[in-house]
């Protein structure tokens, strides 16, 4: 699909518990703009991931971010920000934690409404029950295309289900299978932070949350993030959907720990509205932006 008739794309660089990032490309009539969703992988590892795109650090406009736990902002990027000049957004629960980070105040931008970034881009913010302070969720509004992002959420709020409509594009948190979580040698605490309302979502309580998204919506991609890699599986995830909704698998695309997902292309209202794939992806091709 050519760049003028798109809305948004992205592009996971990697999801799970070594590491989250995601490459937004919010298209224009001349060139995109580039973002982040989160820097939880390496400078290393996130440079590598965009070279394929012709993409590099120096071209990011701005690093959007759920939380500051270690496996969604790294500490090293600090320098990197710096020497760049990245604007950092961030939830205004999280400035305590970012300055005490090292992040610079004059490189963070606080947000609790929903904000712009430039002319055609909104952004919808939503709390989301993570831990003690929370996770941030977002609607990302741009040219006609709605892409909403929840990860690291505990539980599936009302507020979630009714701001989380008329998108064309869900990526949302399959965290965990349940049994598997249950039968782990992880200590007890960890299991009840896990599955006890503000740590993790299971598989199954994902796919609730999507199929009644989907029935307010067009979703042309469901992208699956942070799955665990010692209680959780693709293939789950897979026999999951398609034991309960088949009529998504085409669209669904698991997000890796150690490769990208596939270029994933959003377009708007005045677009169609069905993916062109035939098969669910794992993130083992990339497309050029």
């Amino acid at each position: 699909m050519g760049e003028a008739r798109l809305s948004l794309s992205f592009c996971v660089l990697g999801s799970g518990s070594k590491g989250n990032c995601t490459l937004l490309a919010l298209h224009h009539p001349r060139k995109p703009r580039y973002f982040l969703i989160d820097c939880g992988l390496s400078m290393r590892a996130t440079a590598q991931r965009l070279a394929p795109l012709g993409i590099g650090i120096e071209h990011l406009s701005a690093i959007l971010l759920t939380h500051l736990d270690g496996d969604h902002y790294q500490q090293n990027w600090i320098k990197r920000i710096r020497r760049h000049d990245i604007p950092v957004f961030l939830h205004l629960r999280h400035r305590t934690l970012a300055l005490r980070s090292g992040l610079d105040g004059r490189h963070i931008n606080l947000f609790r409404e929903p904000f712009h970034l430039g002319e055609d881009t909104r952004i919808e913010p939503l709390m989301l029950a993570h831990d003690d302070i929370g996770s941030t969720g977002f609607i990302i509004e741009h040219r006609g295309a709605r892409l909403g992002w929840a990860t690291d959420l505990g539980r599936i709020t009302p507020s979630l289900l009714e701001r989380f409509v008329n998108l064309h594009a869900l990526a949302i948190e399959s965290n965990y299978d349940p049994g598997m979580q249950i039968a782990s040698d992880r200590p007890l605490f960890l299991k009840r932070r896990i599955m006890g309302g503000a740590g993790h979502l299971a598989n199954d309580q994902s796919l609730d949350a999507v199929i009644q998204i989907d029935r307010r919506s067009a979703l042309t991609h469901v992208v699956t993030l942070h799955l665990s890699q010692q209680c959780n599986h693709p293939r789950i995830v897979e026999r999951l959907y398609a034991q309960r909704a088949p009529h998504l698998l085409r669209q669904l695309t698991v997000a890796h720990q150690q490769r990208p997902t596939p270029v994933l292309d959003v377009p708007g209202d005045d677009h169609q509205a069905h993916p062109s794939g035939a098969s669910t992806r794992r993130g083992d091709q990339l497309a050029m932006f």
